[in-house]
């Protein structure tokens, strides 16, 4: 049984849908991340960028336990694992990894702090919120005209290039986003909502997250703790 070290977040739900997704054992293991468990030595030791996801797979490559930290790096790791979700043929396998690659650096990176500013920065700044909403929207266009050209974003098989981005765009209204303004993106992301095992890995510990709304959860997130040598 894989072990899943995570909480109810866009990178988090990508490890649990594409776990879902596979039919794979695995035990979610809470990490709050508002209460700092993501400091924790036990934790820091199989993801020492103190960032959910991270997974411990007893029966690794080589049959010998293995831990992996970064939720790109884990998905890629799980299709190779299955043999699903990842195609065989070169050309194709790297059409998928450009997108989940799209993802990482640029759909997660821009869609966070685009969210940051927008909700949970300690004063309104204009410029910044101006920018990465202007980002968003620029980044919505890129999936919708991806979405114009083929099924699925890494091609035509639905893919972790998939799974991994529609946790993202889930809060398109909190990103100051109007999903119809993008008519392929939006019956994509509907297509998305409907997959069972979607349904399924996007519910995994989301009971137990709680709204930010304290100070020391702000400061474990967003404060001089995150900056601390270790």
């Amino acid at each position: 049984m894989i072990d899943v070290y995570s909480w109810a977040t866009p990178n988090g739900h990508k490890v649990h849908i594409m776990l879902e997704e596979c039919g794979l054992p695995y035990r979610a293991i809470a990490v709050d991340i508002g209460a700092g468990d993501q400091f924790k030595p036990d934790f820091l030791k199989i993801s020492p960028n103190n960032k959910i996801p991270a997974i411990v797979d007893p029966q690794g490559p080589d049959g010998k336990p293995i831990s992996i930290f970064e939720s790109g790096a884990i998905l890629i790791y799980l299709a190779a694992k299955t043999g699903r979700f990842l195609p065989k043929t070169d050309r194709e396998k790297y059409a998928v990894l450009e997108w989940l690659m799209f993802q990482m650096g640029g759909v997660g990176p821009m869609l966070g702090q685009n969210h940051h500013f927008r909700a949970y920065a300690p004063e309104k700044i204009d410029y910044a919120i101006n920018r990465y909403t202007n980002e968003a929207k620029r980044i919505y266009g890129v999936i919708d005209r991806r979405l114009a050209q083929s099924k699925w974003l890494g091609g035509k098989a639905y893919s972790i290039a998939d799974i991994a981005t529609f946790p993202w765009l889930r809060s398109y209204e909190r990103q100051g986003i109007v999903l119809s303004d993008y008519p392929r993106l939006e019956a994509w992301f509907h297509k998305m909502e409907e997959r069972p095992a979607v349904k399924r890995g996007v519910a995994v510990l989301a009971s137990q997250r709680k709204p930010i709304t304290d100070e020391k959860a702000r400061e474990m997130l967003f404060g001089a703790t995150q900056y601390q040598q270790r």
